[in-house]
């Protein structure tokens, strides 16, 4: 966890980013985040982020914030003359880690872990591979995480607007991590993890599409989406992987809050059922 003599600076303030806002307000920490977003600034600054409202990040911005008494979380989107300006400078800070995706090992199958190839060869992918080589090099670590998801967002909130296809057969085999571990894990990597380190991350409990997908259709109340083939989907639905994140909970000693898909969607049902007052959170 982020101790609170040091402050945390969140570079895009998004759905990662604000989870991990709240865990760090709430241990004492400063917290400052930046986002182009005037309604997400409002939202942050009720929960007392120090908001950078700024339609881009650029060096004016982000250098004055990155101190030896900074910890720094990286969660926006991959963008080459971005990353290009700014994560370099993440060596003034304590500490940085950077989100990146599994989705860098590209339609690798089976078992998943830090060991295996990285595939460069799609476009998103590569850049999020450029972005983590200036974060390594600069000290900081790369988190590798699996589909996020958790109140507002996820499997459950397709199925419930009929908006999810099923991969023929139902047996691809998805991994996924809850946002409150994923901010949780982040934390604790920002105090204690190894400089240049990477590690992926996911719950513990990787399983076949099909059986989320039922688990959830019978608590929504909705029937089961229609099997197309693979080559229909998008490629973020077609993988057939189990990543294999025991590595960063060995190293960082962190237990997980919701080690399988359901303790997380029964939470994410419950939370969403009866929202919290976010001003008071």
């Amino acid at each position: 966890m982020v101790k609170a003599s040091d402050t945390l600076v969140l570079l895009g303030c998004g759905f990662t980013g604000t989870h991990a806002a709240k865990l760090a307000l709430a241990a004492g920490s400063r917290v400052i985040g930046t986002t182009r977003s005037p309604e997400r600034a409002a939202s942050l600054s009720r929960l007392g982020v120090d908001v950078r409202l700024a339609p881009r990040l650029d060096v004016d911005l982000v250098a004055p914030l990155l101190r030896e008494d900074t910890r720094v979380l990286v969660t926006y989107p991959p963008d080459d003359t971005t990353d290009a300006a700014l994560l370099p400078l993440l060596s003034r800070a304590a500490s940085a880690v950077y989100l990146s995706s599994t989705g860098v090992y590209g339609s690798a199958a089976g078992r998943i872990d830090e060991q295996t190839p990285v595939d460069p060869s799609e476009p998103r992918a590569a850049a999020r591979l450029r972005a983590e080589a200036l974060v390594r090099a600069a000290g900081g670590v790369v988190l590798r995480a699996a589909a996020i998801y958790g109140p507002g967002r996820g499997l459950h909130v397709r199925l419930a607007r009929g908006e999810h296809k099923i991969a023929e057969g139902g047996q691809s085999v998805i991994s996924r991590i809850h946002v409150a571990d994923l901010a949780r894990l982040a934390l604790a990597a920002l105090a204690r993890a190894p400089k240049g380190e990477i590690f992926v991350v996911a719950d513990d409990t990787p399983v076949p599409q099909a059986e989320v997908i039922d688990w959830l259709c019978a608590r929504l109340g909705v029937p089961r989406p229609a099997e197309v083939p693979r080559a229909d989907l998008p490629p973020t639905l077609r993988n057939d992987r189990s990543i294999d994140a025991g590595k960063i909970r060995r190293n960082l000693r962190v237990s997980l809050d919701y080690p399988s898909y359901r303790e997380g969607f029964a939470a994410c049902l419950a939370e969403e059922a009866h929202p919290p007052d976010l001003v008071r959170k």
